[in-house]
């Protein structure tokens, strides 16, 4: 019987699943000096942050590196360039990832200065939370500008773009605001727990932490309700959340490493590695990447399907 039966097996007689465990094939574990926080995947490497630089790692070691004031915040890459955020420098630093050579420093104001925030793609564009009053950036990345600021609610740090539309999560007002590209307009707006925070798109839904309650809550990317939610743990404190193959992934700060969340049966398939603090998560269909800042290492876990099983 698999984990995921097993734990509705259990539900069924009125019984607290226990947590789930799971062998996962062996982890890569590397050395990372520094401060390896945030990851953006590259083709068979990754992007991390790591203070005052960004650095291109793989499997076999370090590739390049960019300097940076302060680089901060989840990255995305896009039109074969790194976008990353300089909480120092308030801008939005473009960088040529074949080169690790900097092309531009656009000026969009950082919404979080603490390094809570995301950059993302989509429609053609690279967003960012660049106000903490409420305001998202949108960039052209043929021009280096911006070109549409989109009112938003205080607070809103965190964003996600998937199902042709930008998802932006206000902390403070506790709020999921859908973000229609075409009009540059929140056209809807979903309710959420304590401490929302990092989100993802996709595995039929929008995920988005609920850090204060320890929950993941899903909601319907069609109607924009909340559609459900998953308990992981007492909170979920500086996490990141990722989606493929299916699933959700989610790196922890209690417990474990990263938890899998099978978005059929609503339940935690796995709980993988031994708690080792604060970082990120990326999923490929090779692997999973996550980062340990405070133990100054990132690992490669091979074979996602397995592990998920």
């Amino acid at each position: 019987m698999n984990i995921a039966r097993m734990m509705l097996a259990a539900a069924a007689v009125g019984l607290a699943p226990a947590p789930a465990q799971a062998e996962a094939p062996p982890a890569q574990v590397i050395p990372v000096p520094g401060f390896a926080d945030f990851i953006a995947v590259d083709r068979d490497s990754v992007w991390l942050t790591n203070r005052t630089k960004v650095e291109r790692w793989s499997r076999k070691g370090k590739l390049a590196e960019a300097a940076m004031s302060r680089a901060c915040g989840a990255m995305t890459v896009y039109r074969g360039s790194l976008w990353v955020a300089d909480c120092k420098d308030n801008v939005l630093v473009r960088i040529d990832t074949r080169t690790g050579r900097r092309l531009a420093a656009i000026p969009t104001g950082i919404g979080n200065r603490a390094g809570e925030l995301n950059v993302v793609s989509g429609a053609g564009s690279v967003w960012i939370a660049s106000d903490d009053a409420g305001t998202v950036a949108r960039i052209d990345p043929s021009t280096n500008r911006v070109v549409a600021t989109v009112k938003v609610d205080p607070g809103t740090w965190y964003l996600a773009f998937g199902y042709d539309s930008l998802w932006a999560v206000s902390a403070r007002q506790q709020s999921l605001q859908r973000i229609d590209p075409r009009t540059n307009a929140v056209v809807h707006r979903t309710p959420l727990g304590k401490e929302p925070g990092f989100l993802a798109a996709g595995a039929d839904g929008v995920w988005v932490q609920e850090q204060g309650d320890g929950t993941v809550a899903r909601i319907d990317p069609a109607s924009g309700e909340l559609a459900g939610r998953v308990k992981v743990g007492e909170v979920l404190k500086y996490g990141d959340i990722d989606t493929g193959g299916g699933k959700v992934w989610m790196r922890t700060t209690e417990a474990q490493t990263f938890a899998v969340l099978n978005p059929k049966t609503m339940t935690v398939d796995a709980r993988i590695g031994k708690a080792e603090g604060s970082g990120a998560l990326r999923y490929t269909p090779k692997g999973v990447w996550t980062s340990a800042h405070d133990v100054h290492t990132i690992t490669w876990w091979p074979k996602p399907d397995e592990i998920s099983q």
